[in-house]
């Protein structure tokens, strides 16, 4: 399939009971980019400018990449012989760069991500990756948490998930109340680590030693 077929694909977010829009193709999306700049008050055939559309549109194929991937497909490769493993495994300071959907602004900062495993694991990268796949779409920090923990409790079927995420808002320092250096810290827990305040604690024990 050319660029251009894929362009023309339908989209349509999951979850959501609307009906898929055409997704807009490329020429199209760089003229919206030529928009923006004019009613910003520049001139978007000016040579310093001109060739931003590309780079924007550029720059969004990489920042929202997330909804052409599937987080299940990532995590279907699974070990199912642990050799009696029954702890924690726990990946800290996972990168997360992502855009608030209410003004498209970076939120940047890390992800904290364990589970406890029953009867079988996935490769470390994998859980990464999942936090990467919904970090590149248009999120709420609060829904993409939700997501990333429903994402492995669905597909590994663990005794219980725990994620946490700090990050600062970009849309809250440069805009609105210009307050500079507030982290927002989301968590999410799932069985085991939702039941047993012990367990919790281990694991916000290891988040505070990153």
């Amino acid at each position: 399939m050319d660029s251009s077929a894929r362009e023309r694909t339908l989209v349509s977010v999951p979850g959501l009971d609307l009906e898929p829009v055409q997704r807009p193709s490329r020429e199209e999306a760089m003229e919206a980019v030529r928009t923006l700049i004019a009613w910003a008050g520049d001139d978007p055939r000016r040579e310093g400018v001109i060739d931003t559309p590309k780079r924007v549109v550029d720059a969004y194929e990489e920042w929202f990449e997330g909804y052409r991937a599937d987080p299940s497909k990532e995590l279907s490769r699974i070990f199912e012989d642990v050799q009696g493993y029954d702890d924690i495994v726990f990946l800290k300071n996972i990168e997360v760069e992502s855009h608030c959907e209410h003004h498209m602004a970076p939120f940047l900062g890390k992800a904290f991500v364990a589970y406890m495993p029953t009867n079988r694991v996935v490769g470390i990268s994998k859980l990464a990756r999942v936090v990467e796949i919904f970090a590149k779409r248009l999120q709420t920090q609060e829904t993409m948490t939700q997501q990333i923990a429903d994402a492995i409790s669905d597909s590994l079927k663990p005794a219980g998930v725990a994620v946490l995420i700090d990050a600062e808002h970009q849309c809250m320092t440069t805009r609105g109340v210009h307050h500079r250096d507030v982290s927002t810290i989301t968590t999410q827990f799932r069985g085991v680590f939702k039941t047993d305040a012990t367990l919790r604690q281990r694991f916000l024990d290891f988040v505070a030693k990153s």
